[in-house]
């Protein structure tokens, strides 16, 4: 009979399981969240309240960023293997503190030679490009180093702590945008600018503390070219890029978080609100309730739980419908988190049984394509309703009906696609 492990002895586990490269990694990618969802907070705001673009360029804008930001981790992982976790960091958090920099100090005038040149639209998408290349490389090395830098008995906690690390940057990033903003009243620019130095003073720590964690006889990685091979041998899986289009109908309806709430709340119900400090609400959410919402779901079937996560995100907005308010707005953001935390662990489970034997790591690299999808159709989407509704109509809260039925219209087309493929997983078993 195999003997328990007592808590001191559990905790004594932890402590040497983790060699400190693991620590390193998940400090900075506290920091790179923090820095990255404080410019998400705000960026709509900005788009619009201080670069004066309209609602439909600023949603465009939004798309194409999003797009970027989650696509590119596909092919990330790959170049952060060729160079080594630590250059690759390195390089990353370099690249966004240049990004974040220059996205506050558009308005400097060290910068109007270069507005003047490119003009405001295409520069500001320019600059925009340059931090979303950074979680593209971040997200796998602090990934990867999470698998290499732990042993086999506390890997699965590990990669807890780095979820849950994800979620306070994600709860933490707004709330240091709303102090920066409005509390210390130091403007909007200079969240980007503190944005800048989160990331360099990560690159610093890496620079200083971070060391190669060991491959563990880990299979030669592939070349870029071997990559983008792949990722063409992945798309050609008709049932699987079917499956992703479908399931993007959920990004789509979250990410209006990001593109449409902000200009919603401030445009139309309360001028002065604090949009960025209230979109922390979801990554709260997500902390307090992970666990609980995980054990009442339990025994429902992958499919019907994803399903189920889609309904609840996409009814949540309808509570903007009814009651157009600062806590209309705090109580759909709950909803949105609960919908979240329904289907999100489900998914990647679903996807890994979709993925034929051998292949479930190359497959469950492309869990981020409905994410990149879904932002790339939220931003125009968003910024086209608001528009429609709010300066034409002068209905703004009907734009709501809207993305609902975008998401419930997703819903029925993945009852219709279970019922047509009835997708089976590596052992021939229904994916359920």
């Amino acid at each position: 009979m195999e003997s328990t492990l007592s808590f001191s002895d559990r905790l004594a586990e932890i402590h040497l399981g983790f060699d400190r490269a693991f620590w390193v990694a998940n400090l900075t990618e506290l920091f790179e969240r923090l820095a990255y969802y404080g410019t998400t907070a705000v960026l709509a705001i900005y788009l619009t309240e201080q670069l004066r673009f309209t609602k439909e360029i600023a949603g465009w804008m939004m798309g194409i960023f999003g797009f970027v930001v989650w696509f590119l981790p596909v092919l990330g992982g790959t170049l952060a293997d060729r160079f080594g976790f630590r250059r690759a960091l390195m390089f990353a958090y370099l690249v966004m503190t240049m990004g974040y920099f220059l996205l506050g100090s558009l308005s400097a005038t060290w910068m109007e030679s270069a507005r003047a040149t490119l003009g405001d639209k295409w520069l500001v998408l320019g600059i925009l490009m340059i931090p979303a290349l950074g979680p593209a490389v971040v997200k796998p090395c602090v990934a990867g180093t999470t698998a290499r830098a732990s042993t086999e008995n506390v890997r699965s906690i590990g990669y807890s702590i780095y979820y849950t690390i994800v979620n306070i940057g994600g709860a933490l990033g707004p709330l240091v945008a709303w102090l920066v903003r409005k509390r210390l009243g130091w403007g909007i620019e200079n969240v980007f600018r503190v944005s800048a130095l989160s990331v360099y003073l990560m690159f610093l720590v890496t620079l200083l503390f971070f060391r190669e964690p060991a491959k563990s006889g880990e299979q030669k990685v592939a070349s870029v070219v071997a990559a983008i091979e792949n990722m063409f041998r992945v798309l050609a899986n008709f049932r699987f890029v079917l499956f992703l289009l479908i399931f993007s109908s959920f990004y789509v309806v979250f990410w209006q978080e990001y593109v449409s709430v902000p200009i919603f709340l401030r445009g139309y119900v309360d001028p002065n609100a604090n949009a960025d400090l209230l979109l922390s609400i979801d990554a709260l959410t997500v902390i307090f309730f992970q666990i609980l919402i995980s054990y009442l779901t339990r025994k429902i079937p992958t499919f019907t739980a994803m399903i189920l996560g889609l309904v609840i995100t996409s009814i949540s907005w309808l509570i903007l419908v009814i009651h157009p308010s600062t806590w209309g707005m705090v109580a759909a953001l709950v909803v949105v988190a609960l919908g979240e935390i329904t289907q999100s662990a489900r998914y990647y489970e679903y996807i890994s049984s979709l993925a034929p034997a051998n292949q479930q790591g190359l497959y469950m690299g492309y869990a981020f394509i409905p994410i990149a999808i879904g932002y790339l159709i939220a931003g125009p989407l968003g910024g086209y309703l608001l528009h429609e509704f709010g300066d034409v109509r002068h209905r703004p809260q009907q734009m709501w009906w809207v993305i609902s039925a975008v998401g419930l219209g997703g819903a029925g087309l993945m009852v219709i696609y279970n019922y047509v493929f009835k997708p089976r997983d590596a052992q021939g078993q229904v994916a359920e």
